[in-house]
């Protein structure tokens, strides 16, 4: 679990907001429960680092808020239109029995032991992410796919995967796909063996060389019916 410090703020107007950014932090908002809202600031350096992990909206924070801990999901963050930068984040408080929704990154396994892999099958993820609905506390990091002994032809449903009892997909009525393990999109022709391949040119050789032969037969064969006809003389 990743931890981020944060300091309470008490910053009233847009200035003193613009002043929290100049100074390298970002204010937050921790709500949900029933405790207050809590306004916080953190360092934009630090949420920039976490913010890179493509998993970072759908894990568990520890904030240590003034020496405080306590456990958060992130779940907006504003960007200046023109820097790009992180101006605000909001953190969902976790609270037992709370329920969500969130999307989950799908995490597949053991590419070298699928033998469909092996043979140049191609892993078409429908699905890198799925949204599920459950308690904040039981929010899975990943879904796991193992390609461990997968062959071509086989695809993975969400039913292959193994969720909490409380843990549900958001989409219901149908068993929906994540990913296959399709077939080459190019096959490769085997190779020929020497033998097979010298037999081919000796084939197109002859063949080439009866041709040949096949048309000077033909043009002497024209020669000589020319020669053996004799003139026929006009009756006077």
């Amino acid at each position: 679990m990743n931890s981020l410090d944060a300091n309470i703020r008490n910053t009233k107007t847009k200035g003193e907001l613009n002043s929290l950014r100049e100074n390298g932090n970002v204010p937050a908002v921790i709500y949900g429960g029933e405790a207050q809202n809590e306004k916080i600031s953190i360092s934009k350096k630090v949420l920039k680092s976490l913010i890179e992990k493509e998993n970072f909206l759908s894990s568990i924070i520890n904030l240590n808020v003034d020496g405080k801990p306590q456990k958060a999901l992130p779940r907006e963050i504003k960007y200046d239109i023109i820097s790009d930068e992180p101006t605000h984040v909001d953190f969902l408080r976790i609270v037992s029995g709370i329920k969500v929704r969130i999307e989950v990154p799908v995490k597949f396994l053991n590419h070298e032991k699928s033998p469909g892999l092996k043979r140049g099958g191609v892993l078409n993820i429908v699905r890198r992410k799925v949204e599920l609905k459950c308690p904040s506390e039981k929010i899975p990091e990943n879904l796991i796919i193992d390609l461990d002994g997968v062959d071509i032809g086989e695809s993975f449903k969400i039913s292959s995967i193994n969720l909490d009892s409380e843990v549900t997909p958001t989409i219901q009525g149908r068993d929906f796909v994540i990913a296959t393990l399709a077939a080459p999109t190019v096959m490769k022709e085997p190779e020929k063996p020497a033998e097979a391949e010298a037999a081919e040119g000796e084939g197109v050789e002859g063949a080439e060389a009866a041709a040949e032969g096949g048309d000077k037969v033909a043009a002497d064969g024209d020669k000589k019916e020319g020669e053996d006809k004799k003139p026929v003389e006009e009756k006077k």
